[in-house]
């Protein structure tokens, strides 16, 4: 499947949970314009490292915020199986208390758009009428501009637990540059010399 970085990010209107609520046209269009989105997939609710990922970001919910980034978690469950799982405390192996939308993809197309679709591929390749296997969302992240391009994914397969670390950093990579013209080199954190991309910016970045 053709990348979607540098493309407009798929659009959608589903279910999902926000603020407590059930929301029949959740979409995330509603934040382009005025907000960067990570959009997460997971693959289940009621499962084992789905929560700790849910949980990972929802810890660090502030600095999301303060860098004006909108979190969306999304799976093939209903959206009464997200508010099922809102409703469990956290050491019972529930979410309550998460306070970002859960997207319901009971459907999978929106996994289908994004490429996440576990269950698809068979020896002759990928083919959305091929299924071998139950179909739920991989890993997948995606970093949303606020222009509704999409600047930065990552597709984990389901035993890999996602670093919110790595989320953050590519964020404050994609701002510094919008705000600086400048390009972030490897192992790049916010505060540390980058790069601008001209041969005398290149001179500077390593004298």
């Amino acid at each position: 499947m053709m990348s979607l970085v540098n493309r407009k990010a798929p659009s959608f209107s589903a279910a999902a949970i926000v603020n407590g609520e059930i929301v029949g046209d959740f979409s995330m269009e509603q934040f382009f314009g005025k907000k960067y989105v990570v959009l997460f997939f997971y693959p289940k609710d009621f499962t084992f490292v789905c929560p700790t990922e849910i949980w990972a970001f929802q810890e660090r919910l502030p600095d999301f915020e303060k860098r004006n980034v909108q979190l969306v978690g999304c799976s093939t469950d209903s959206e009464f199986a997200h508010f099922a799982w809102l409703e469990i405390p956290r050491e019972r192996g529930g979410i309550k208390g998460i306070s970002f939308p859960l997207v319901a993809d009971i459907n999978k197309t929106i996994a289908y758009d994004y490429g996440v679709a576990s269950g698809l591929c068979d020896e002759d390749g990928c083919e959305r009428e091929i299924v071998v296997g139950e179909v739920v969302a991989y890993r997948g992240l995606f970093l949303i501009d606020r222009e509704g391009i999409i600047q930065h994914c990552v597709i984990n397969n389901m035993p890999l637990g996602r670093s919110v670390d790595e989320t953050l950093r590519m964020v404050d990579a994609l701002q510094h540059f919008e705000k600086f013209g400048e390009v972030c080199p490897a192992n790049w954190h916010r505060g540390q010399k980058a790069m601008r991309p001209t041969r005398d910016g290149l001179r500077e970045f390593f004298e």
